[in-house]
């Protein structure tokens, strides 16, 4: 994997992230270019299904079959991920370039694109309302100040079946520090 770009990675919320958007996020990084990164969040379920935004699209959802928040921008636009688990291309979907050869198979889904078509090439599927977004430089000032954990992404990490453990999964696989963050209670001050 290329290691001079994001792209393909996790970024994880340090405990001191108390921002409401992105408190105890695991962010998975679509696209770092010069001119900026673009991710989504993995870790935010929300209350709609997915067949009440994409209808066409709800019998391909992976479970939970629900839209996820994918981050603070463009909210009201949406981000598909998919996975053929081949490494296959069909019509309508992009893979992710210099990415981890474990994550081989995923790409942005083209929402737009007839699902009878590219759906059955999927074995899983996800759509992201909004995207988390950084200007050039911005997310390595975060990194720098100690913001986010960067690690590798692992292939049942963006479609988890258990998103409100995440967070906690993600950092006790790391090892040393990062899993004993994993413990770090939600509210410090009930400890």
């Amino acid at each position: 994997m290329d290691q001079s770009t994001l792209t393909g990675r996790l970024l994880v919320a340090a405990p001191l992230l108390q921002e409401d958007s992105f408190r105890r996020s695991v962010v998975f990084v679509v696209d770092d270019a010069e001119d900026g990164t673009l991710g989504v969040i993995l870790n935010r379920p929300l209350d709609t299904a997915v067949g009440e935004v994409v209808e066409a699209w709800s019998a391909y959802a992976s479970e939970p079959a629900v839209m996820f928040s994918g981050g603070p921008v463009g909210e009201d636009s949406g981000i598909a991920l998919g996975t053929t688990g081949t490494g296959d291309e069909p019509p309508g979907w992009a893979p992710l370039e210099g990415i981890d050869p474990g994550l081989d198979g995923l790409g942005v889904v083209d929402l737009d694109g007839p699902p009878e078509v590219l759906g059955g090439a999927l074995s899983a599927f996800r759509v992201f309302a909004g995207y988390a977004g950084w200007s050039s430089g911005q997310l390595a000032e975060e990194i720098g100040e100690g913001a986010w954990h960067v690690v590798d992404a692992w292939p049942g990490d963006v479609f988890t079946t258990a998103p409100e453990r995440l967070w906690s999964r993600v950092l006790r696989r790391q090892g040393g520090d990062l899993a004993l963050l994993s413990t770090y209670p939600d509210d410090p001050s009930l400890n």
